[in-house]
């Protein structure tokens, strides 16, 4: 099984440095987040050793369950799932970057751990780009206002956005919608940022369209099926 993940990781590698290549940009400026949602401990053990250690969960008590698996292994923890505030201090404590920040009271359960903890959180602010009513994120207007507000937070680090494309769309839908996203990021940077905003990151694509989002400027992507089949 450790040979057929060394192949999905190099084929999936292969084609965000072609995707990449295409846009003009170098495929170093794109991290692969390996997301491990729907496989146990022992495998996801399997796969970092086949030679990838940057995992994402979505949910919140796998990733825990996982981290304490693998407490032997270098690995950094990514979530790109909906995050509870009551759940937002451990996450803290183990993530080194929250994908999916999508409300003000969220920011703020996150500085107020962190700062207890001496650290700075790392996250990203989720937006439905797709405008659908069963996604979770800011809607593209709020996002200027939320922005401003992350200015109050001393142990928050706003690294950039998040988004998923539409369960509904097709490739064409997809990448008009990763087009918006970086359409807000440069626009909010335009504005200008706060000291602990950044627009650097975009996490965007998953297995189905991950090409499409780096052509459009992602910085992250996260990737199930492909390393996993």
């Amino acid at each position: 099984m450790s040979q057929r993940f060394k192949q999905n990781i190099d084929e999936v590698n292969g084609r965000i440095a072609d995707a990449a290549a295409k846009a003009g940009r170098s495929a170093s400026d794109v991290t692969l987040v390996g997301v491990t949602k729907y496989v146990d401990a022992e495998v996801t053990r399997e796969f970092a050793q086949a030679g990838h250690r940057v995992l994402g969960e979505n949910r919140p008590q796998q990733m825990w369950q996982k981290q304490e698996a693998l407490t032997d292994l270098d690995l950094q923890w990514h979530l790109i799932g909906h995050l509870q505030r009551n759940k937002a201090k451990r996450m803290v404590e183990l993530a080194v970057l929250i994908h999916s920040v999508d409300s003000l009271r969220l920011l703020k359960a996150i500085d107020g751990f962190a700062a207890e903890q001496g650290k700075v959180a790392k996250v990203l602010l989720e937006v439905n780009v797709s405008g659908e009513s069963a996604k979770h994120g800011f809607s593209p207007g709020e996002l200027p206002a939320i922005v401003e507000a992350a200015a109050d937070f001393n142990a928050v680090q706003v690294d950039g956005l998040m988004a998923m494309a539409g369960l509904a769309g097709d490739h064409v839908d997809a990448r008009r919608e990763f087009a918006l996203l970086r359409s807000l990021a440069e626009t909010t940077a335009a504005s200008g940022l706060p000291g602990n905003v950044k627009m650097q990151d975009l996490s965007m694509g998953m297995s189905g369209d991950f090409e499409i989002a780096i052509e459009e400027g992602a910085t992250l992507v996260r990737v199930g099926s492909a390393l996993f089949k």
